[in-house]
């Protein structure tokens, strides 16, 4: 185990007390069946609402299973115990509802113009083009 020093041990303190004072943190949550959103309000006095269909663990929750929400670690996380689920605050706030993997199978589902556009100018060419195998 790796010891520490205490102006290392001093340092952190101050960092996490920092970290306190100005990171967001959730200091209430709920899940509203009238709108359909998860509503968390913040230490700072703002609010932050989503709908759960975004956040992978809650895509298929029902009501009953969202409005059971706990508070975790000081206000950085939300924890949902019949869907085994986390979220973190700070992720929720720049619009990481998952992992890497589930947020870029979710922005391959986005329907644009632009991605229909494509889809109808690769179909009319014969669909997507192939890899070239050991091409280097």
């Amino acid at each position: 185990m790796v010891e520490l020093s205490d102006a290392q041990i001093d340092t952190a303190l101050e960092r996490g007390q920092a970290a306190h004072l100005t990171e967001p943190r959730a200091s209430k949550a709920r899940y509203d069946r009238s709108l359909g959103r998860v509503i968390v309000d913040l230490t700072n006095g703002c609010t932050f609402a989503f709908p759960p269909r975004l956040a992978q663990g809650l895509e298929a929750a029902t009501d009953d299973q969202l409005v059971n929400i706990q508070i975790l670690g000081a206000g950085y996380g939300l924890h949902w115990e019949a869907l085994d689920t986390d979220l973190s605050i700070p992720g929720l706030l720049a619009g990481i509802f998952g992992t890497q993997a589930y947020m870029a199978r979710r922005a391959g589902q986005a329907k644009s113009p632009g991605k229909a556009a494509a889809a109808r100018a690769n179909g009319a060419k014969g669909g997507r083009p192939k890899k070239a195998a050991g091409i280097v």
